[in-house]
């Protein structure tokens, strides 16, 4: 790092989010590394409620940019700040004290493009979020990482700035690509317990799931196809295509009454049975959770994200929440 205690920004995106704006910018305020070497931006995106008001009174600088996609938001914010080091944190995320330590320890290793981990859940979460969280990899030492959420994410400002920050034609899944991009020029991502992150804004039932991940969908797709492909990203391209292409096929069967057809969707959707109970049981695995029911919990939840991702590739949907954030 350049100095022992560098300039760092910390960007707060949002839309309409005055209910989380004190409890986000309380945790970053309560930070204890030097004021004086700190600015926080609270990048509104076109707030109708109290949220512009509320950042103020509580000392950040607000930027208004209204109508544009998070990615430029966040692109924008940068431009108009000084920090040697840009820390991302959504509006309705809550950091622990010695977040930002934790993340410029991290950055100490010159190899080190950015840190983060990935975030927790509420305190009070229901089935869904708790087993959703389970699809999270935590982990108890930091470890190098392929993707880092941009909601708990600090990167370097000349790494962010040499690869030309995000891509501002994306709705969604900006930090897959981000990250990618960081990879490819030579940066590695750490993943850092000590970053401790609370999402509040993680899906409570799910029709919200449902919601988030059909809005989320088809942008994971064309990152997952960027050149150059990597096997590893297969998965995220193979169920979601597996899956609308199922539920197409029975469509047709039924309207033609085809027996010979409804054999084969029978066994894509056995297929698919198989891929959702395989995420289910790496969810079990990660928590150890033991009962049925939760099992039942894993399973419903990894149908519900892999059928939105499916349904995502020819239906287009809003998410609210991602607007505010």
């Amino acid at each position: 790092m350049p100095r022992a205690d560098p300039t760092v920004t910390v960007i707060v995106p949002v839309r309409n989010g005055a209910r989380y704006v004190a409890t986000c910018l309380g945790s970053i305020a309560s930070d204890p590394y030097p004021g004086q070497c700190r600015e926080i931006i609270v990048a509104d995106n076109g707030s109708t409620d109290e949220t512009v008001v509320l950042a103020t009174s509580l000392g950040a600088r607000v930027l208004s940019k209204p109508g544009v996609p998070v990615s430029a938001l966040r692109n924008e914010a940068v431009r108009q700040s000084s920090g040697d080091v840009l820390a991302f944190v959504d509006v309705d995320h809550e950091i622990s004290s010695g977040w930002l330590a934790a993340a410029l320890d991290a950055l100490r290793d010159p190899t080190v493009g950015a840190a983060g981990a990935p975030c927790h859940p509420p305190s009070n979460a229901t089935w869904v979020q708790t087993m959703y969280d389970a699809m999270r990899e935590h982990v108890e030492a930091p470890v190098e990482t392929r993707w880092l959420g941009a909601g708990n994410l600090v990167v370097r400002r000349s790494t962010f700035e040499g690869i030309g920050g995000f891509d501002a034609t994306l709705e969604a899944c900006e930090d897959v690509d981000l990250c990618r991009r960081l990879r490819s020029s030579g940066a590695r991502l750490i993943n850092t317990p000590r970053m401790v992150n609370r999402h509040f804004g993680d899906p409570a039932t799910l029709r919200k799931l449902f919601r988030g991940e059909l809005w989320r969908g088809r942008d994971n797709l064309r990152v997952s196809l960027r050149s150059p492909v990597d096997w590893r990203d297969l998965p995220s391209v193979v169920v979601p295509l597996l899956w609308l292409t199922s539920m197409l096929t029975a469509l047709v069967a039924l309207g033609l009454r085809s027996s010979g057809l409804l054999y084969v969707v029978g066994a894509c959707f056995c297929t698919l049975g198989l891929a959702a109970g395989a995420r289910a049981a790496g969810m079990i695995r990660r928590r150890g959770f033991a009962a049925g029911v939760q099992w039942a919990q894993a399973l419903a939840v990894a149908i519900v994200y892999d059928l939105a991702r499916g349904l995502s590739l020819v239906a287009r949907a809003t998410h609210r929440t991602r607007q505010a954030a």
